[in-house]
Protein backbone atom coordinates (compact mmCIF):
# COMPACT_ATOMS: atom_id res chain seq x y z
CA UNK A 1 0.00 0.00 0.00
CA UNK A 2 2.84 2.32 -0.96
CA UNK A 3 4.72 3.16 -3.61
CA UNK A 4 8.33 4.02 -3.15
CA UNK A 5 9.58 6.93 -0.89
CA UNK A 6 13.39 8.11 -0.90
CA UNK A 7 16.13 5.94 0.40
CA UNK A 8 15.74 6.59 3.81
CA UNK A 9 12.14 5.71 3.63
CA UNK A 10 12.87 2.84 1.68
CA UNK A 11 15.34 1.47 4.26
CA UNK A 12 12.57 1.82 7.15
CA UNK A 13 10.21 0.12 5.05
CA UNK A 14 12.34 -3.00 4.37
CA UNK A 15 13.55 -3.68 7.37
CA UNK A 16 9.55 -4.15 8.39
CA UNK A 17 8.93 -5.94 5.39
CA UNK A 18 11.08 -8.57 6.48
CA UNK A 19 9.54 -8.73 10.31
CA UNK A 20 6.52 -9.16 8.50
CA UNK A 21 7.59 -12.01 6.49
CA UNK A 22 8.93 -13.74 9.98
CA UNK A 23 5.88 -13.14 11.33
CA UNK A 24 4.17 -15.38 8.38
CA UNK A 25 6.58 -18.20 9.13
CA UNK A 26 5.75 -17.66 12.83
CA UNK A 27 2.03 -17.84 12.54
CA UNK A 28 0.08 -16.98 15.55
CA UNK A 29 -2.03 -19.02 15.49
CA UNK A 30 0.12 -22.00 15.95
CA UNK A 31 -1.06 -24.36 19.13
CA UNK A 32 -4.52 -22.72 19.37
CA UNK A 33 -6.76 -25.34 20.44
CA UNK A 34 -4.70 -27.70 21.47
CA UNK A 35 -3.10 -26.23 25.03
CA UNK A 36 -6.19 -25.53 27.32
CA UNK A 37 -3.83 -23.21 29.31
CA UNK A 38 -2.57 -21.67 26.66
CA UNK A 39 -1.72 -17.88 26.68
CA UNK A 40 -0.79 -14.99 24.40
CA UNK A 41 0.97 -12.20 25.65
CA UNK A 42 2.83 -8.71 24.38
CA UNK A 43 6.48 -8.73 25.75
CA UNK A 44 9.70 -7.86 26.56
CA UNK A 45 11.60 -10.85 25.15
CA UNK A 46 15.15 -11.44 26.83
CA UNK A 47 18.09 -12.61 24.46
CA UNK A 48 21.32 -14.29 25.91
CA UNK A 49 24.51 -14.16 24.65
CA UNK A 50 24.37 -17.14 22.23
CA UNK A 51 20.76 -15.12 20.30
CA UNK A 52 18.54 -17.73 22.35
CA UNK A 53 15.53 -16.02 24.35
CA UNK A 54 15.66 -17.06 27.50
CA UNK A 55 13.17 -14.90 29.75
CA UNK A 56 10.14 -12.29 29.33
CA UNK A 57 8.37 -9.60 30.73
CA UNK A 58 4.62 -9.35 30.19
CA UNK A 59 2.99 -5.97 28.82
CA UNK A 60 1.35 -6.19 32.44
CA UNK A 61 4.47 -6.72 34.36
CA UNK A 62 5.00 -10.45 34.92
CA UNK A 63 8.36 -11.99 34.58
CA UNK A 64 8.76 -15.53 33.23
CA UNK A 65 12.24 -17.79 32.58
CA UNK A 66 11.82 -20.00 29.86
CA UNK A 67 11.90 -23.78 30.33
CA UNK A 68 13.07 -24.25 26.41
CA UNK A 69 15.36 -21.79 25.30
CA UNK A 70 14.24 -20.43 21.82
CA UNK A 71 15.68 -19.61 18.70
CA UNK A 72 14.29 -17.98 15.43
CA UNK A 73 15.21 -16.36 12.44
CA UNK A 74 14.47 -12.65 13.07
CA UNK A 75 16.76 -12.63 16.31
CA UNK A 76 19.64 -11.43 14.99
CA UNK A 77 21.40 -9.64 17.78
CA UNK A 78 22.84 -11.10 21.10
CA UNK A 79 22.44 -10.14 24.62
CA UNK A 80 19.16 -7.85 23.58
CA UNK A 81 15.75 -7.47 23.89
CA UNK A 82 12.70 -7.79 21.28
CA UNK A 83 9.12 -6.82 21.38
CA UNK A 84 7.47 -10.35 20.91
CA UNK A 85 4.62 -11.52 21.32
CA UNK A 86 4.49 -14.94 23.25
CA UNK A 87 2.12 -18.44 23.52
CA UNK A 88 3.18 -20.05 26.06
CA UNK A 89 1.72 -22.36 29.43
CA UNK A 90 2.82 -21.33 32.66
CA UNK A 91 5.24 -23.90 34.80
CA UNK A 92 4.79 -23.12 38.30
CA UNK A 93 5.59 -18.95 39.27
CA UNK A 94 8.11 -18.10 37.17
CA UNK A 95 8.46 -20.19 34.65
CA UNK A 96 6.82 -20.71 30.96
CA UNK A 97 7.06 -23.46 28.46
CA UNK A 98 6.78 -21.57 24.93
CA UNK A 99 5.04 -23.35 22.21
CA UNK A 100 5.36 -20.16 19.62
CA UNK A 101 6.64 -16.78 19.39
CA UNK A 102 6.91 -14.20 16.61
CA UNK A 103 8.64 -10.54 16.08
CA UNK A 104 6.64 -7.73 17.06
CA UNK A 105 7.71 -4.98 14.64
CA UNK A 106 8.67 -1.74 16.06
CA UNK A 107 8.42 1.74 14.22
CA UNK A 108 10.03 4.56 15.20
CA UNK A 109 9.18 7.79 14.82
CA UNK A 110 10.88 10.30 12.62
CA UNK A 111 10.02 13.71 10.99
CA UNK A 112 7.89 13.83 7.99
CA UNK A 113 10.37 16.26 6.30
CA UNK A 114 12.87 12.96 6.35
CA UNK A 115 10.63 11.28 4.03
CA UNK A 116 10.40 12.04 0.47
CA UNK A 117 6.69 10.38 0.42
CA UNK A 118 4.41 10.20 2.85
CA UNK A 119 2.48 7.24 1.33
CA UNK A 120 -1.29 6.64 3.06
CA UNK A 121 -2.50 3.57 1.74
CA UNK A 122 -5.56 2.05 3.70
CA UNK A 123 -5.68 -0.29 6.25
CA UNK A 124 -7.70 -1.82 8.58
CA UNK A 125 -7.00 -0.90 12.01
CA UNK A 126 -8.58 -3.28 14.44
CA UNK A 127 -7.16 -2.19 17.86
CA UNK A 128 -4.71 0.37 19.44
CA UNK A 129 -3.56 1.30 23.11
CA UNK A 130 -1.33 2.16 25.00
CA UNK A 131 1.53 -0.09 26.99
CA UNK A 132 1.21 -0.09 30.49
CA UNK A 133 4.00 1.18 31.46
CA UNK A 134 3.90 4.02 28.19
CA UNK A 135 6.72 3.12 25.98
CA UNK A 136 5.07 1.67 23.24
CA UNK A 137 1.53 2.14 21.18
CA UNK A 138 0.89 -1.12 19.96
CA UNK A 139 -1.36 -1.18 17.12
CA UNK A 140 -3.30 -4.26 15.76
CA UNK A 141 -3.35 -4.06 11.52
CA UNK A 142 -5.67 -5.76 9.41
CA UNK A 143 -3.46 -5.98 5.66
CA UNK A 144 -4.84 -6.91 2.38
CA UNK A 145 -2.89 -9.58 0.54
CA UNK A 146 -2.49 -12.41 -1.63
CA UNK A 147 -0.64 -14.43 -3.53
CA UNK A 148 0.87 -14.31 -7.10
CA UNK A 149 1.89 -17.32 -9.58
CA UNK A 150 4.56 -18.95 -7.42
CA UNK A 151 2.17 -18.68 -4.15
CA UNK A 152 4.51 -16.06 -2.08
CA UNK A 153 2.07 -13.61 -0.49
CA UNK A 154 2.67 -9.42 -1.25
CA UNK A 155 5.12 -7.57 0.65
CA UNK A 156 3.53 -4.45 3.10
CA UNK A 157 5.58 -1.68 4.31
CA UNK A 158 4.46 0.70 7.31
CA UNK A 159 6.10 3.35 8.89
CA UNK A 160 5.46 6.87 11.27
CA UNK A 161 5.83 9.99 11.06
CA UNK A 162 5.85 13.11 12.99
CA UNK A 163 4.26 15.92 11.47
CA UNK A 164 4.31 18.74 14.81
CA UNK A 165 4.78 18.48 17.99
CA UNK A 166 2.54 21.23 19.30
CA UNK A 167 2.23 23.52 22.28
CA UNK A 168 -1.24 23.20 23.71
CA UNK A 169 -2.78 26.31 25.68
CA UNK A 170 -2.32 24.81 29.19
CA UNK A 171 1.27 24.48 28.25
CA UNK A 172 1.43 20.48 27.22
CA UNK A 173 3.10 19.24 24.49
CA UNK A 174 0.73 17.29 21.58
CA UNK A 175 3.16 14.72 19.00
CA UNK A 176 1.39 14.51 15.90
CA UNK A 177 1.97 11.36 13.81
CA UNK A 178 0.37 9.37 11.09
CA UNK A 179 1.05 5.90 9.86
CA UNK A 180 2.05 5.46 7.01
CA UNK A 181 1.35 2.31 3.95
CA UNK A 182 2.46 1.34 1.30
CA UNK A 183 0.83 -1.57 -0.54
CA UNK A 184 2.86 -1.98 -2.96
CA UNK A 185 1.94 -4.99 -5.72
CA UNK A 186 0.79 -7.05 -2.85
CA UNK A 187 -3.22 -7.93 -4.08
CA UNK A 188 -6.21 -7.75 -2.11
CA UNK A 189 -7.69 -10.95 -2.02
CA UNK A 190 -7.79 -11.59 1.36
CA UNK A 191 -7.10 -9.94 5.25
CA UNK A 192 -3.99 -10.84 7.15
CA UNK A 193 -4.11 -9.34 11.42
CA UNK A 194 -0.95 -8.16 11.57
CA UNK A 195 0.41 -6.30 15.31
CA UNK A 196 3.31 -3.66 15.10
CA UNK A 197 4.71 -1.28 18.07
CA UNK A 198 5.51 2.44 17.91
CA UNK A 199 7.96 3.53 20.01
CA UNK A 200 7.37 6.35 22.15
CA UNK A 201 10.57 8.95 22.90
CA UNK A 202 11.85 8.77 26.34
CA UNK A 203 13.44 12.07 26.63
CA UNK A 204 11.70 15.13 25.16
CA UNK A 205 8.73 12.96 25.76
CA UNK A 206 5.00 14.37 24.86
CA UNK A 207 2.51 14.70 27.44
CA UNK A 208 -0.23 13.24 24.88
CA UNK A 209 -0.13 11.66 21.59
CA UNK A 210 -2.38 12.03 18.62
CA UNK A 211 -2.51 9.18 15.70
CA UNK A 212 -3.77 9.30 11.85
CA UNK A 213 -4.40 6.02 10.23
CA UNK A 214 -6.11 6.63 6.95
CA UNK A 215 -8.03 3.00 6.81
CA UNK A 216 -10.54 1.52 4.24
CA UNK A 217 -13.72 3.05 6.56
CA UNK A 218 -11.71 6.83 6.39
CA UNK A 219 -9.03 8.51 8.28
CA UNK A 220 -9.37 7.43 11.75
CA UNK A 221 -7.47 9.71 14.67
CA UNK A 222 -6.52 8.22 18.28
CA UNK A 223 -5.74 10.27 21.19
CA UNK A 224 -3.10 9.00 23.67
CA UNK A 225 -2.30 10.54 26.93
CA UNK A 226 1.29 10.14 28.13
Amino acid sequence: MKRLASSFFLCVLLSFSVFLLSCEKDSYEKGEGRYSLLQADFTYLTINSEKQAVSFLTDEGESFFLTNPQKASWIETADTIYRAILYYNKVGSNKAHVTSMASLPTLKPRQAKEYKRLPKDPVGLESSWLTRDGKYINLGLLLKNGRDASGKEGTHSLAVALDELRQNADQTQTAYYQLLHDQGEAPEYYTNRRYVCILLPAQQRPDSVCLTVNTYDGVVVKKFKL
